[in-house]
């Protein structure tokens, strides 16, 4: 029975992963038809598309009053992103190339606004006060990138089919009810194993809930190798990060109350930044990461998963 819930549990990632697909090809080409810019679109569009995952899951973490399960996933997401994703793409393929378009300071203030809930449950307690801090972060970077790379300025009027339209609207409606029942599920689940194995469920949303709902991302990673690429589009993996942060705020917004995060502790901390700096550190002069700067990071990925598991 066990085994079964086990594997029921990993296969909802992929159901997610492939609903996910859906709603990000769709809006792709919606966007396609409005010539936005495309950094800006990967930043944006892709990065809040990308994390739609997560938002499910913290909807429903809300509903079921446990919000240190999407406080866990949200956290963990953004790291699984700089220390496992791109640096898998960069053993693989021998290194990668990241191609964006941001200046060192904006880079810097981005990889900040991922960084800033990290600082902000330093003591274990997220507030109302400080999620709309969050936001307001957000809307400071989208501003000074959107001035830079005109993302509302490059819309222009196209014809666009109704039938196509219509298609897109369906397939967007049910992959959107899909996710979000299948992340109820993860959510249930993941407070059944809890309390199994005795951990808390913050503790296996920051390291197995943070892995499955980066499928999307870690899909981009595996095409690229597939296609014999070694160039990753920073802004897609930038921008979902950045948006965890946004779904920080919303999602605390929502919640109301201030919430208690006792399992979050110093280590944590010192992890997540150490995987971050690592990250800025390698790609800061040179735009890429090596693969051997890549077995690096996964190495640096793998101490924070043995240092959430075995110190407590």
């Amino acid at each position: 029975m066990i085994v079964l819930q086990v594997v029921l549990y990993f296969l909802s990632f992929f159901v997610i992963w492939y609903c996910s697909g859906i709603i990000i090809n769709s809006l792709t080409r919606f966007t396609e038809r409005l010539g936005l810019s495309s950094f800006a679109v990967s930043f944006f569009v892709l990065g809040i598309l990308t994390s739609i995952p997560e938002f499910a899951v913290g909807i429903n973490s809300i509903l079921k009053q446990t919000p240190d399960i999407y406080v866990g996933n949200l956290l963990g997401a953004s790291l699984v992103l700089f220390v496992f994703v791109i640096p898998l793409l960069a053993v693989l393929s021998g290194g990668v190339k990241m191609a964006h378009k941001l200046s060192s300071d904006n880079l810097i203030f981005a990889l900040l606004v991922v960084a800033a809930p990290v600082f902000l449950i330093a003591d274990n307690v997220l507030t109302r006060t400080e999620s709309v801090f969050l936001i307001l972060l957000y809307g400071i970077l989208f501003y000074f990138i959107e001035h830079k790379h005109g993302l509302l300025d490059s819309i222009r009027t196209q014809k666009m089919s109704k039938k196509h339209l219509i298609e897109d609207i369906i397939e967007l409606v049910i992959a959107g009810i899909v996710i979000f029942l299948v992340s109820q599920y993860l959510v249930n689940q993941t407070i059944y194993f809890s309390t199994l194995l005795s951990v808390s469920p913050f503790l296996i949303s920051v390291i197995v809930l943070a892995l499955g709902t980066n499928l999307p991302e870690l899909t981009l990673a595996v095409r690229s190798v597939l296609e014999g690429k070694n160039e990753v589009a920073l802004g897609d993996y930038l921008g979902s990060a950045a948006a965890n942060t946004l779904l920080f705020g919303v999602l605390t917004f929502i919640n109301r109350e201030r919430i208690q995060i006792s399992t979050y502790s110093f280590k944590t901390i010192v992890m997540m930044l150490l995987g971050l700096g690592l990250f800025y550190y390698f790609s800061r002069s040179k735009q890429d990461i090596s693969r051997r700067e890549g077995k690096i990071l996964l190495l640096a990925y793998l101490l924070f998963i043995i240092v959430e598991v075995v110190i407590r």
